[in-house]
């Protein structure tokens, strides 16, 4: 059995990388609700949200999108929902969120940072489900508010980072199933989907044990560890697919991407898989050309217009 601890080495690097960038981040164009009513699935508590001046979040129950809106003149009309990861524990909103949306900016891509509900049984009757409803009304949102923000309702994608890689792809593969209210009948299905070193599995062999236990506890039922184990939930209407990861990731096995690469190329579904040799978890703060293959592979798909 694999199981391995959320380290140190990653928060600090994504501390670090918060608190260096932090005097060049300027405020994004606008803060938006995800929910205009009662948030779903959530109850009385009195638990408060924490982390804003490092940039790592806990402890989060009113979910939002940061809008980081591109250039008039360089707008392509692509959007990405960006999930950082955490392992479920924490919310790296700075280095993995705030840092990624004003890259996706720069090249005219419209990018939404989203800062979700951390799965929790003193917050949500059923915390499994919480983070999969952020994610989805997020997808809604930005799809029913296209022409508002300019934005092509046919290219909107997410993108995701650990455990925020794993709630990328339960959205990438469960969005069949409404989870919030969608009486308008908006399609919750990506256009694309954006991995970087993800958690894919929930299966014990495969799985990061602290988003694992995060999400579904210590003794979920198998019907929950196979329902959200993403690499069984690929169909052949799966979102084109994007994954990027290190070979030497000793936070979450590379073979959660290869499996995932696997199980795409299977059903045929367009995949790219870029594996570095040498990075190991979190390797976006290590390597600062780590972008320019996934914006390659945008063009390629008429994503990005150049």
């Amino acid at each position: 059995m694999k199981r391995f601890s959320f380290k140190n080495t990653y928060i600090i690097a994504a501390l670090v990388s918060g608190l260096l960038l932090a005097s060049l981040i300027t405020n994004a164009q606008e803060i938006i609700p995800l929910y205009a009513t009662a948030v779903p699935n959530s109850k009385a508590s009195d638990v408060q949200e924490t982390g804003m001046e490092t940039g790592i979040l806990k402890g989060i129950t009113k979910p939002t999108l940061e809008y980081f809106k591109p250039a008039p003149d360089k707008a392509s009309g692509a959007a990405v929902i960006i999930i950082p990861g955490g392992g479920y524990g924490v919310v790296v909103y700075n280095g993995e969120g705030v840092n990624t949306a004003k890259a996706m900016a720069e090249k005219g891509i419209a990018a939404f940072v989203l800062k979700y509900r951390l799965p929790s049984d003193a917050i949500m009757p059923d915390k499994k489900i919480g983070p999969l409803q952020d994610a989805q009304q997020a997808i809604k949102l930005v799809r029913e508010n296209a022409a508002k923000w300019g934005i092509d309702p046919a290219k909107v994608g997410i993108m995701g980072f650990s455990a925020g890689g794993h709630l990328a792809s339960t959205a990438a593969t469960h969005f069949e199933k409404a989870y919030v209210d969608n009486t308008s009948n908006t399609s919750l299905r990506p256009d694309f989907q954006i991995l970087i070193y993800p958690v894919i599995s929930m299966q014990d062999s495969l799985t990061h044990g602290g988003s694992h236990d995060g999400l579904l506890g210590k003794n979920p039922s198998k019907q929950d560890v196979d329902l959200f184990s993403n690499e069984l939930q690929v169909r052949a209407n799966t979102p084109p697919t994007y994954l990027t990861h290190a070979a030497d990731d000793k936070l979450v096995d590379v073979d959660n991407s290869i499996v995932f690469f696997e199980k795409l190329r299977r059903q045929k579904v367009p995949v790219e898989m870029h594996i570095y040799p040498k990075g190991d978890h979190g390797f976006i703060f290590r390597h600062p050309g780590w972008m320019e293959p996934l914006f390659a592979w945008m063009t390629i798909n008429n994503w990005l217009t150049k």
